[in-house]
């Protein structure tokens, strides 16, 4: 079971800090997290991702079956 955490504008899309899902995939994890979450299906395609701190990029590799995926929207500032 993964540990998707939200940050800012991603968890106030997903209206929750936290929450455990399961997926194979980060393209499966989208799929799973944005079912019936339109505005957070949106907020996602500006969001990175972590996974247990490295930056994730290929949608399609296994994940780590017990990871943690941070979810970070673009920040502002410097």
């Amino acid at each position: 079971m993964l540990l998707v955490r939200y940050f800012a504008g991603a968890r106030a899309a997903s209206g929750l800090p936290e929450e455990k899902v399961e997926a194979a995939t980060l393209a499966e994890l989208v799929a799973v997290i944005t079912a019936d979450r339109p505005r957070l299906a949106s907020t996602l395609t500006a969001c990175s991702f972590l996974v247990e701190g490295t930056s994730w990029r290929d949608r399609e590799a296994a994940l780590p079956a017990t990871a943690t995926v941070d979810v970070l929207p673009p920040f502002a500032g410097g």
